[in-house]
């Protein structure tokens, strides 16, 4: 039997971020948030034990993947994550955008980059710009057949109208709602919000690696409708 009879995942290709980012304030201060990158590890994991081909993208984390055949490539800044996916999004069939990508980041100089900020006796204002929207990129992007799964994190009132419009408006097949609680916990509990207008309900709250195995199935399941 040929092999990609014997085993449907062979030869696909999986592309992972996961993780924060860290946007730098001077040489030694960053702007980042609480992700542990315990979902995308252990996501990287489950695919690669299915025989899928992984690349992980991991941002400023201590985890790292257990399964050898893992292929991680590492980012600090939103900047960074942008030119990896840009190079490494081609290759693969599907795109799963776990990372906790920040939404501003500090308009440091070179100079500031390079030193450090001195304490003083009075207020500092540090002025913001927003980051590109990696997601955005990465479906305007996508070659027929590409799978794009996003991910929204939000208080409980709101996830699943947020999930819907971010669905809309990032033009991807899925997006994985789940509450705040979610950063940095164990467990998580989140509901799959689908292209074709359907929500999938994971159930009570389980390890990221057991919700790893049940995110995989539908990752494979939309790369069987997408002829991938």
């Amino acid at each position: 039997m040929p092999q990609s009879e014997a085993n449907p995942a062979a030869g696909r290709c999986l592309l992972i971020t996961a993780g924060p980012t860290h946007e730098p304030i001077d040489a030694v201060r960053f702007i980042g948030n609480r992700s542990s990158g315990r979902l995308g590890v252990a996501l990287a994991d489950e695919a690669a034990r299915r025989g899928w081909r992984v690349t992980l993208l991991l941002g400023p984390t201590h985890l790292a993947p257990t399964e050898p055949g893992v292929r991680v490539l590492r980012y600090r800044t939103t900047s960074d994550l942008a030119g990896l996916l840009e190079s490494q999004q081609p290759a693969c069939d599907a795109l799963v955008m776990a990372a906790a990508v920040a939404d501003y980041r500090p308009t440091a100089t070179p100079d500031q980059l390079a030193g450090k900020l001195r304490r003083e006796n009075r207020a500092m204002v540090i002025e913001l710009e927003p980051t590109p929207d990696l997601l955005a990129a990465c479906s305007s992007r996508r070659r027929p057949g590409q799978v794009l799964i996003g991910f929204a994190l939000e208080p409980e009132g709101e996830l699943l109208a947020s999930a819907r419009r971010k669905l809309d408006r990032k033009r991807v097949d899925a997006i994985i709602a789940n509450p705040l609680e979610t950063m940095e916990s164990p467990d998580v509990r989140a509901v799959a919000v689908l292209r074709s207008g359907t929500d999938r309900d994971a159930g009570p709250a389980m390890p990221k690696a057991k919700f790893a195995g049940w995110l995989m199935d539908l990752v494979e399941e939309l790369a069987d409708a997408a002829g991938s």
